[in-house]
């Protein structure tokens, strides 16, 4: 009698330990108006990050996409973006570094950017696979005073969107930290596997603000 007593233990700690709960952001169609607000744990005065979410949207073609904006009064401190031509590119306080790497899809993917101002050393991961290092923007530091916002990029403090540059699709699970995590590290957040949360947002205590047509569904990691 003891195997199936172990096996039924072994069956419910699986479960037990499977999916995971997770607040997803739906942007289901494009707008102007619908964005996501997040409030940062601490002043983002950075030399270095690691910004990593699942991201999922059917936009194709010759359209840009806006996936990150972090914008103080007079500038976009740090954008990301999906560019016209379908490059992936971030960019610091003006100019960009632009990668080819496989386009988003319906599918989600597991996006990641990391940068470190001590070398310029930059580099984009999607599920998990790291592109080529680039450098950009040695020395530079970004500065704190802004605002974060999901799903459009403004062209003004929080104003001035354009819908044809607005996010379609689904978010979930965004992390910043202060550092550029290890190429291990992200591929265990890939896969599933426990890591430190960010110190920057963490998705599992992120405060959000709603505007528009955004809904928060509960999905499922």
């Amino acid at each position: 009698m003891r195997l199936p007593v172990i096996l039924f233990l072994i069956a419910i700690s699986t479960v037990l330990a499977g999916s995971v709960p997770i607040q997803t952001l739906v942007f289901p169609s494009e707008t102007s108006t619908s964005y996501v607000e997040m409030v940062p744990l601490k002043p983002i005065n950075l030399k270095a990050f690691t910004l990593c979410m699942r991201v999922a949207t059917e936009l194709s073609g010759e359209r840009e996409i806006i996936l990150f904006a972090y914008r103080t009064q007079y500038y976009d401190e740090l954008n990301v973006w999906r560019e016209l031509d379908g490059r992936y590119s971030f960019a610091l306080s003006g100019g960009s570094v632009v990668f080819s790497v496989p386009d988003l899809g319906a599918m989600q993917t597991h996006f990641c950017v990391t940068w470190d101002s001590s070398s310029g050393a930059s580099a984009l991961f999607m599920d998990g696979r790291k592109s080529l290092t680039k450098l950009y923007k040695k020395g530079h530091t970004i500065p704190p005073g802004g605002k974060v916002i999901i799903g459009q990029d403004p062209d003004s403090y929080l104003g001035e969107f354009d819908a044809k540059q607005s996010f379609v699709g689904e978010i979930n699970d965004v992390n910043m930290w202060d550092s550029v995590l290890s190429d291990s590290t992200i591929k265990d957040m890939f896969s599933g596997k426990r890591v430190p949360r960010g110190n920057i947002f963490d998705w599992e205590t992120i405060q959000l603000t709603t505007n528009g047509a955004v809904e928060v569904v509960n999905t499922e990691l």
